[in-house]
This record gives structure tokens, sequence and C-alpha cells, in this order.
């Protein structure tokens, strides 16, 4: 804006001040005494006021006033990492971005801005909000946009549909025997022969509080009841020709060796989806299973509630210590593959590490995923997933910034 039309802004400003309110200089002059300092930057009482007015006019849910003040101080944080970074907008950007709000309520911006001077909203207020709204997008945008791009597999994942088959779930022991060196490996192959021979729940319990690696060790290696589509192929397929008390095979898996007892089978009556494939989130903390790092994914775990959650806590970290992905059932690696069959969507597991035990892995599942329907965009998909990673890694940098940021009050305020 050019110093003649700032100099007209602030003076037109200044007199609808005066002309809506009717009083007094001292008075009008109050309307832009500060009501929050952000750093080096003020949030007045105009602005405020404005804000407020604004939000009524879209009947925004809660106390608008209270609601305009935490969106003025972090709208003064986003514009200030903004400016930092470099960026600006067009004149002709603004305007697309207030026609686009505008099209929401079905209006040119021409009208929104008339009905909200209705309202008694200042048309500059309007088009501050959208500039500062845009100005964080295209931030966030830039920032991160590289690291939330969605696979096509992901996208299957996102659109598939189940087909459903009559429920069972199975109430399993197991026992994990460690197999990470030859020794231990030859060990291993020669106690799980005598386990897979067990034929008693207590003999069973009592070998896996001797020898299992799981921390379901401390339970005599008794798991919950779980979906038997949950388990992968080779899994389950051995569970379901077992009577009760009986142990499957013993089953390789990465530097382990597990085997399964059944304790007890039955058929919901309820059909249940049946996974083709499973899509879950991997977040390596560095430290193995050290108490800092078991007290770091505790921490984690009280934070987030979906996968998404993880790219905000995620987001300052190296790209390669967060893992996504969505794989075929048949195709799960075991340890993993066990892990999440005890899990519902949206449920942590802590209990594996990295293959040299340097890292704790904190898994998370994503969901599990059935039939693909040819019905649905992909690109619309893709946008979705694409938009939810970018606002969570958004959120995540909003929270950084308010941390750091030196946010005080009047008195009074």
């Amino acid at each position: 804006m050019s110093p003649r039309l700032t100099r007209l802004a602030a003076s037109a400003l200044m007199a609808l001040c005066i002309a809506v309110l009717g009083t007094s200089g001292a008075m009008a002059q109050n309307l832009f005494a500060p009501v929050a300092r952000v750093n080096d930057q003020i949030v007045t009482q105009y602005e405020l006021n404005q804000r407020a007015l604004f939000f009524d006019a879209l009947r925004a849910p809660g106390n608008s006033e209270e609601r305009a003040l935490e969106v003025l101080i972090e709208e003064r944080l986003q514009t200030e990492a903004a400016r930092r970074a470099g960026v600006t907008l067009t004149d002709e950007q603004v305007q697309a971005g207030m026609e686009e709000f505008a099209s929401r309520a079905n209006l040119t911006a021409e009208q929104f801005v008339a009905a909200l001077g209705q309202e008694g909203v200042d048309a500059l207020s309007f088009r501050e909000f959208v500039r500062n709204g845009l100005l964080w997008r295209e931030l966030v945008g830039q920032r991160f946009g590289p690291r939330a791009q969605v696979t096509e597999a992901e996208i299957d994942r996102a659109i598939e549909l189940g087909s459903t088959q009559t429920g069972v779930r199975v109430l399993l022991s197991e026992v994990i025997l460690p197999a990470d060196t030859p020794e231990r490996s030859a060990a291993a192959r020669t106690r799980a022969t005598q386990i897979a021979a067990i034929d008693t729940l207590p003999a069973f319990a009592s070998a896996a509080q001797q020898f299992s690696a799981a921390p379901s060790r401390g339970r005599g290696g008794r798991l919950d009841w779980m979906p038997l589509s949950n388990l992968p192929p080779q899994i389950s397929s051995q569970v379901l020709a077992l009577n009760v008390g009986e142990v499957t095979a013993p089953i390789p898996l990465p530097n382990a060796i597990a085997l399964f007892q059944l304790r007890a089978l039955e058929e919901t009556g309820v059909p249940t989806p049946e996974a083709v494939s499973v899509e879950f989130a991997r977040l390596f903390l560095p430290g193995g299973r050290t108490e800092d790092a078991l007290a770091r994914a505790r921490d984690i775990e009280a934070e987030v509630d979906t996968c998404d959650d993880l790219y905000g806590i995620a987001q300052n970290l190296p790209e390669d210590q967060l893992r996504r992905d969505t794989i075929a059932v048949g195709e799960l690696q075991g340890d993993i593959a066990l892990e999440l069959a005890q899990l519902d969507e949206g449920e942590v597991s802590t209990n594996l590490t990295t293959a040299d035990g340097s890292a704790l892995v904190f898994l998370m599942l994503c969901g599990r995923t059935l039939a693909l329907s040819e019905d649905v965009s992909r690109e619309q998909i893709r946008e979705n997933l694409f938009n939810q990673r970018v606002q969570s890694y958004a959120d995540g940098y909003l929270a950084e910034l308010k941390a750091d940021a030196v946010i005080t009050y009047p008195e009074g305020q």
C-alpha cells in the first residue's frame, strides 16, 4: 500500500471509529490501546472489537471476544513467521481470497463486505483477516508441503470399503523367544519345539514367564480378545486349526520365534471387516527401551489421538524418524503384525525396538482397509489427506511459536 493510501486508510479508520461510537477524542483513542502484546507487536481494542463482531456475524460458537483475542494473538505469531520466511502476497491474491471466503455464503466479496458492514464490521478488518490467513497458509504450504505428500497406497487405503464375514474373535497367549544371534537362535529353536508340545494353559503360562521376551510375560503371555481377521494369515490359519490349550508351530519373526496358545475362540455373530491392508505409523525414539525413551513415548501418547497428530510431533525431527505405511496384511513383518493385531484405530504400542535396539518404536494403528471402491475421486482423497497432514504440522508449528513468544496483557485483560 502506498504512503498516501496508508494515510487515507488510517484517517478513514479513525473517522469510522469516532462516527460509530459518537465518543470524545479521548475515548476514541482508547480504542487503539493495546489489549495484548505479542513479542514486539500489539493487538488493539479496536481490532478485538472488530474481530468479535466478525465472529458474531458468522454466528461462530463460543465467546466471540475470547475467541477473537486468541485468534488475533495467533495471527501476530503467524504473520511474523511469514515475514521472517519472506512470504508475501499480491493485492490480487488477497482479493481472490476474499472472493473465495465470500463464495462460501454464495456471495461476491462486495456483497459479503456490504453484509458485514450492516453488522458493524469494517471492510479493512475483513481484508486483514483474509490476508493473515493466506499468509499462514502459504507459509505452512512451503514449509511442510514436501513432507505431507500422499502415496497411491494411502489413497487406496482411504477409499477402500469392506466386505464382511461372520465375526470370530480369539483369546491367545504368546511366547516370544529372542533369536538375535546365532547362539540364541539355535537355543530358541530347541526351546520352541518343547513349548509347541505344551497342551495345558498353566504350563504355557509358566513357559511365558520364564522364557518370553514380550512385555506380556508378566501376565503369563496372556493377550486380550482380538478379531481373528486382525492376525496375519500365517498365524490365523494355524489358530483356526487349534483346540483350546493347543499351541501353534513355531513362527519365525525378525530376530525372534513366536508361539501362540489358544485359550478361547468365539463366533460373535456380528459381521466384521476382513482387512486386506493395514495403515500404521512408526515414530522412532532414540534410546531403545531406556526409561527416558519410554517416558517420552508416554508423553507423546498423551498428546496424540490419530496418526495425523504425529506429524506435528515430528515436525522438527529428521524425516526418516517418522514413517507411515500402508501394507497388505499378508506382507506385514511378523513382529509388527502381532502388535498391530492387538490394536484398535488410534491405539499405540511401545513393545518394539529397531533391530539394533537403538530406538524405541512408537507404533500407532491408523486403520485397517478393505475392498477398493471405484466411485471416489482419487484426487479429492489425495487433497483431503494432504490438507490433514499439513494442518497437523501447522498446529504443531503454531504451538511452538506460542511457546517461544512473549505474550503479555495490560492489567485487567
